[in-house]
């Protein structure tokens, strides 16, 4: 008996000896798959902010920049510069303030002149001066910097004292008046505020922080607030018991990117850290290392109950169960690593597609409301929608294939419509783009059907163009029913395809219901689809029982698809995206027409009719001229080109008011002409590096709310739109 027992002893040693090494293999092993976890969650994290610092800077540069010729037009008024201010401030909700700042001396009866504007708590705009003896502008690093490189300029992070009175940056440029000297630097402020929110919402770890460094490694986010605007080669002189922050600092000043250990105020942590381009900033996430693996410590301590209850029982049950315990748990691991990864992925491509209905609660002229269900983590479909010079530019699309594959190739996808559709009006030239661009080296052989339309919200003219995709429906007033369009190929199948454009009059309160095929072939238990008939009924069922606004459109195909499918799992991606147009005629309260013939000599006319239209509608002189001014560019580019050489054609402007605008539509039947096509003037660059032209639509924008070009019935039709105020 006793010889058993010591056999079971020996046994029981042996296994707890086996179990011990063997929890310590998966301990060494889990620690790397633990670790590169954790890169893959930073590296995603750092991924998403840093497209949002770009999008924030982009935006504010683009503020300054579209700003620079109506400064350099004020300088000779130089009262109306804080406007300038003011309207930067307005616009452009990351702008927290803006001054336009004049070269010491430039004005003989102004020495020193910097109107400034900023926002309050509460969102409305106080002017202030920043031309004091205390505040000395003209010694200010984001004064002296831009006049020095004669370019745009980031600035250090500094608090502003006498002006915005928070710790913020600066990205200013000089301004040249017409003789090319500079005459003043033009600025848009942001806070850092909206930085440290953003580093502090960072949930790869729950104790996870982020770190942004200035170009000169100045501390700009930092989760010790007592370091910031301090330098990162001084961590160990602020804050005790830190090393290896001197090789960090090195390799975040170089712009490299990687990771490295650290110890940060006696805590071991991970650091992660990458460049933020174009800015000269750099970002990191420090990761505590208990943070990281607190799961596996956990994981241990369950492994260890597990060895000690499986000790009491016989040899051979205790390391069978053991052996069992060991395949399971590097089962779990695995498939919790690649859920986590997947869940990172959609998490990812759903912040891509909008999300913030409605999306335009201040317009009265659209209405719109989409939804995204993957039918699993990824998916491929995708849609978009944005409004620019009064039209709204919108898509919907359906990536072949499923997956993490077809995710990827929605993203770039959807980027690429934005870019293209940000320079190009016609839905036929966008498609032809992107089809250009995902057609080279397409060795996946993937495709996308897309439709794209762009909706005119002052005429209610679409144009549209068709790649392969189903048919939007129409569900108005007078009925329901499917769009006539045009095939055409698939995005990505063959290069040089030459895509049709449509067009056709969209009537107030009318849905545009745009789907993906995951709707009309969305499957049930016994393989049968839902079917386009059924997708037709349920529309004309909400016409006929006046229920077609987006989000009912949709809440209600949903409902239909899920109860017709039951408990079949979802086969395909479902998206839906429905766009009201709902503008009605507005009572007029000013309306007179003025007919030209295409004669420079007749612009004082022009003049007068501009000026009686301002003065009935209660502007100002100053804006009065600026509207003038728009009014000469718009009507004479329309005499010197619209019709032949030695030719006469007539020029139609009508002025009409209601309660919230001033319109003027300025119609003639010559040669077919957007200006509005025109690309963005790159202002930053040289009179001699420039192309010719574009100049005169660029200061008819930064002069007008609204600039919108139509083409309708043989006549060019160009409507300028000022606010009333």
């Amino acid at each position: 008996m006793k010889k058993q027992n010591y056999k079971a002893l020996l046994l029981v040693l042996i296994a707890a000896l086996t179990l011990e090494a063997t929890s310590f293999t998966q301990y060494f092993f889990s620690q790397n798959v633990i670790k590169e976890e954790a890169s893959l969650r930073a590296e995603g994290q750092l991924e998403v902010a840093r497209n949002r610092i770009l999008d924030v800077t982009n935006q504010t540069e683009a503020a300054v920049r579209n700003s620079m010729w109506i400064a350099q037009w004020c300088l000779n008024v130089p009262d109306s510069l804080v406007r300038v201010c003011e309207r930067i401030v307005q616009d452009n909700p990351v702008v927290v303030g803006s001054t336009v700042a004049l070269v010491p001396g430039y004005l003989k009866d102004k020495p020193l002149l910097a109107p400034y504007v900023c926002r309050n708590e509460d969102g409305s705009l106080r002017r202030l001066s920043l031309a004091t003896e205390q505040y000395d502008y003209p010694n200010q690093e984001w004064f002296t910097k831009p006049i020095e490189l004669d370019g745009g300029y980031w600035s250090e992070p500094y608090v502003d004292e006498g002006g915005g009175e928070i710790v913020m940056i600066t990205y200013s440029v000089p301004i040249r008046d017409e003789n090319g000297k500079v005459a003043a630097v033009l600025t848009s402020d942001i806070s850092l505020d909206w930085l440290t929110e953003m580093t502090s919402s960072f949930k790869v770890y729950p104790q996870a922080a982020g770190i942004i460094l200035s170009r000169s490694g100045r501390i700009m986010v930092s989760p010790s607030p007592e370091v910031i605007m301090k330098n990162i080669h001084d961590f160990h002189t602020v804050l005790k018991d830190n090393e290896g922050f001197d090789d960090l600092n090195k390799a975040m000043m170089a712009g490299e990117s990687g990771n490295m250990t650290v110890k940060y105020q006696g805590v071991a942590c991970y650091v992660y850290y990458s460049p933020i381009k174009h800015t000269g900033w750099a970002m990191a996430i420090v990761i505590p290392e208990s943070d990281v693996f607190e799961a596996l410590r956990q994981n241990g301590i369950a492994v260890k109950l597990l060895q000690l209850l499986g000790l009491a029982m016989l040899a051979f049950m205790l390391v069978s169960f053991i052996r069992n315990q060991l395949k399971y748990h590097e089962l779990e691991q695995t498939r919790n690593r690649i859920e986590n990864e997947l869940q990172i992925a959609r998490a990812i491509q759903m912040s891509m597609v909008p999300k913030v209905f409605p999306p335009y609660p201040n317009r009265d002229d659209v209405d719109v409301f989409g939804q995204l269900t993957p039918a699993k983590e990824v998916g491929g479909d995708l849609f978009d929608f944005y409004i620019r010079d009064e039209k709204l530019f919108f898509c919907i699309g359906d990536v072949s294939g499923k997956g993490i594959p077809a995710s990827l190739y929605m993203v770039v996808t959807k980027a690429l419509f934005r870019t293209v559709s940000a320079h190009e009006a016609q839905p036929n030239r966008i498609l032809t783009r992107l089809n250009d661009v995902m057609s080279q080296e397409n060795e996946s052989n993937m495709f996308v059907t897309m439709f794209v339309g762009v909706l005119d919200l002052i005429s209610g003219r679409m144009q549209y163009c068709n790649a392969g995709h189903d048919a939007p429906l129409l569900i108005g007033n007078t009925g329901a029913g499917m769009l006539p369009v045009d095939p055409n190929l698939p995005i990505g199948v063959m290069p040089n395809w030459k895509f049709t454009r449509q067009e056709t009059q969209i009537d107030p309160d009318t849905v545009i219901f745009l789907y993906t095929d995951g709707l009309n072939e969305a499957e049930n238990i016994n393989h049968e689809q839902f079917e386009m008939q059924r997708v037709i009924d349920m529309a004309r069922k909400l016409q006929q029982e006046r229920k077609f606004k987006p989000t009912v459109i949709v809440e209600q195909m949903t409902n239909a698809v899920r109860s017709f499918v039951a408990d079949a799992e979802q086969s395909d991606d479902l998206t839906m995206l429905a766009i009201q147009y709902t503008k009605h005629q507005e009572d007029l309260t000013y309306q007179r027409s003025l007919t030209l013939t295409n004669d420079l000599k007749r612009i004082p006319r022009l003049n007068t009719f501009v000026e009686e239209a301002c003065e009935a509608n209660g502007f100002d002189m100053a804006v009065t001229t600026q509207i003038n001014l728009a009014m000469e560019e718009a009507v004479v580019n329309v005499m010197n080109y619209a019709y032949p050489k030695d030719s006469t054609g007539n020029i139609t402007i009508e002025a009409k008011a209601d309660k919230s605008t001033l319109s003027f539509v300025i119609s003639d039947t010559g040669t077919p002409f957007d200006p509005t096509a025109k690309p963005e003037v790159d202002i930053t660059l040289s009179a001699e590096d420039r192309s010719i032209g574009g100049l005169g639509i660029h200061l008819i924008r930064q002069i007008m709310d609204h600039i919108n070009y139509e083409r309708v019935d043989g006549h060019n039709v160009l409507t300028l739109i000022k606010k009333l105020a």
